[in-house]
Parts: C-alpha cells; structure tokens; sequence
C-alpha cells in the first residue's frame, strides 16, 4: 500500500503570481524511472550557508487556519480524521510507507520532505530566494513533495540521500526512488555522482516504475 492520491487545490496560493490570473501550470513529464534519472542535473553538493531556517516551512498559505503540518495529516489519513478548533489535528488513521506501519496518533508522525531541506540546499537551494524556498517548503500542490512518516524513520532518515538511507521496509523501495528523483525533477536540484549510481541500482531493480511530475512554477 502507498499514500492516498491526490490532495486537492490545498494552499495554491503559494504559486499564484499577485495578478487577477494565476499561472498556467506546467504539463506534467512522464519518464520511465531509469530515463528520469539520467535527466536529473548532475551538480557537486555544497553545504556551506546552510540553516533550517532559510526554508520558512509550515506556514498557512491559504490562511484557512491550518499550516501545512495540518494540510498533510487531513490530505493523507485514511478515514474522516478529528479537526479540533485552530485546525488541530487529534485523531485518523495514516499509513507510514517508510516502514509499513498503520498509526492512529498524530503525534507519532513527523512530515517529511521527500528531499530534505538540508540535501535541497546542497542541491541548488542555496542559490533561490527566500520566496522559492518558502514554497519548496510547504509543497502542497505536489503529493510527493511532503508525506507523513512515522517519526522514527524521519528521524532515522534525516537529511540523508538514498545513497545513504532507504527506507527499512524494503516494498517501500521503488516508490521511495519515484517519490525522490520526482521531487529532485520538478525543482531541478541536482545530483552527485554517489547519489546518481544509487538511483541507477534502484532503478534496475524497479522495473516498469515511472516518474510523472510538473516542474514547479
């Protein structure tokens, strides 16, 4: 089982331009998993500059009251989940596809960015203003940008590429190398010869995976 489809027309005002018509979106690029890897930008790593709080994350685009911690856990539980007052999360059912794992408790989830804020800015973030960062953050309009996880293997994982970490179930594989060379195409950040040859092996193993994503606006 892998994450629910889909997650509405949550927080698009990080993407609309300040005019009455807001940006056409970009045609969505479908590749087998193998091709999209040999698209991704190659790039030496650098984290030099690097702070967490260069990314302004969980902020609440929409002003609907709920920041984006809050738009994930409602997007991805599985049953009707309980929204107390101030958009606070108490209760669903939500299915961590890192480790195969059912949770009922929010409090035992983490939201991870697929590719790591820390991992974005060696890849090319560094060099974005405040503003792209700020909307590569809080990824909405992208199911694979942001997904639910139990909060071991976030922690586990934590700003790791795949040729580092993977998460431990392995039938979580091929999705996790879809969901990763998504993310990484649609910002177009770059990858190192290490992580390159990591995705390759992933990428034999997966046969028939592809990788559908829109380039970010």
């Amino acid at each position: 089982m892998i994450k629910p489809t889909l997650r509405g027309l949550l927080a698009a005002a990080l993407f609309a331009l300040p005019l009455t018509t807001p940006a056409a979106a970009a045609p969505a690029e479908v590749l087998p998993l193998a091709d999209a890897v040999a698209a991704l930008p190659a790039g030496v790593e650098s984290r030099d500059g690097y702070t967490r709080v260069a990314f302004r994350h969980w902020v609440d685009a929409d002003r609907d009251s709920c920041n984006t911690r809050m738009e994930v856990l409602i997007a991805e539980s599985l049953v009707e989940p309980t929204v107390e007052a101030g958009c606070r999360v108490t209760a669903g059912e939500w299915w961590s596809y890192y480790d195969e794992v059912t949770v009922i408790e929010p409090g035992g989830l983490d939201i991870d960015h697929m590719v790591p804020l820390a991992e974005s800015w060696d890849s090319g973030a560094s060099a974005w203003t405040p503003e792209r960062r700020e909307a590569y953050a809080n990824d909405l309009t992208a199911e694979r940008s942001l997904v639910a996880v139990t909060a071991r293997t976030n922690r586990s994982k934590s700003d790791q590429d795949p040729a580092e970490w993977l998460p431990p179930a392995a039938g979580a594989h091929c999705t996790y190398a879809v969901d990763w060379v998504a993310t990484k195409l649609r910002w177009q950040l770059t990858v190192d010869d290490t992580e390159r040859i990591a995705l390759e092996e992933l990428a034999a193993d997966c046969d028939g995976q592809t990788v559908e994503y829109e380039p970010a606006p």
